[in-house]
Formats: C-alpha cells, structure tokens, sequence
C-alpha cells in the first residue's frame, strides 16, 4: 500500500496520485501537496501549507516545518557515514546514528538539491537547484553550487 495506515495527513492536503507514493509513519500538515514519486519515510515530518514535488525523498529525521517549497527530485539523507557491511556482516538499524535534518518556515529548496544531515537550513532561506548542502543555511541566505555557498542575504517577507 502505498500510503501506511499510519502516517497522518493533515486537512486539505492532497497526494496527487497516492499510488504512486511511499508514505509511512510519517506525519503531513494541513494544505499540503505532495507531488508523484515521493517517499517520505517514519519518523519524517512535513509541516503545512508546503508543496513537496514529484521524484523527493524525504528521510527519517527530516523535519520540514510550514510554507516550505521542495522541488523535483530533492533527496535529504540521515547517515553522515552509510556503510552496507562490517567484517563481511551486514549492518543492521542499531549499526547507525540517525543525525536530524531542519528545514524552517518558508525555506525553498531548488530541484535536484541535495541536503546532507545533521543541519539546519535557515527560515525564508533558498537553496539553488543542483546544490549539495553540506553546512547550516541561515535564515534569509541564498546559496548554491557544490558544495553550497552564500551567494546573498534575501530580504525578510514583509
């Protein structure tokens, strides 16, 4: 089933095509849309009025607060060092240290961004498409490339 029993959809929230999602345990806020091809695993969160579009992976300990803007194909990650094995042993979850990721109010992550864990992408911040970001984004602050750099301050919403 392509949405669990478990995650929490908040009203007025729309999954264009729920057959074509991975949704589980996670939890979606109210006046949210969520595009094709998005999996959003347990223990996510995305909060509402946000527009997540098609082809995102959104990973356990993503938290997305309200207004947020993700583009096609955005990827979060939750491991800062993914291994497969160990001594010729495959890894199990305890093997792991999930590290959170924050994304806050208003911030807009361009298509093909991808976000490294363990940080905090600032509120009403931009992230260009294709960037790889690797380090705290402050609120307001523009930043692309690889890895993502400044490249301005935005003005505040008024």
């Amino acid at each position: 089933m392509p949405i669990s029993a478990n995650v929490r959809i908040g009203e007025g929230s729309i999954v264009f095509h729920p057959e074509l999602v991975n949704l589980y345990g996670c939890t979606i806020g109210e006046m949210t849309k969520i595009g094709t091809f998005v999996e959003i695993q347990a223990g996510a969160s995305v909060g509402s009025r946000c527009k997540i579009s098609s082809h995102t992976f959104i990973c356990e300990g993503v938290v997305i607060e309200d207004d947020v803007f993700v583009g096609h194909g955005v990827l979060f990650t939750n491991d800062r060092y993914p291994r497969a094995s160990k001594n010729g042993q495959l890894l199990t979850a305890e093997d792991w240290v999930m590290e959170p990721t924050v994304v806050r109010r208003g911030a807009s992550i361009g298509s093909g961004a991808v976000i490294l864990c363990g940080l905090t992408i600032g509120e009403g911040a931009m992230i260009g498409a294709g960037a790889v970001v690797t380090r705290d984004v402050p609120d307001h602050a523009l930043v692309a490339g690889v890895p993502a750099r400044l490249v301005r301050r935005l003005g505040s919403p008024a």
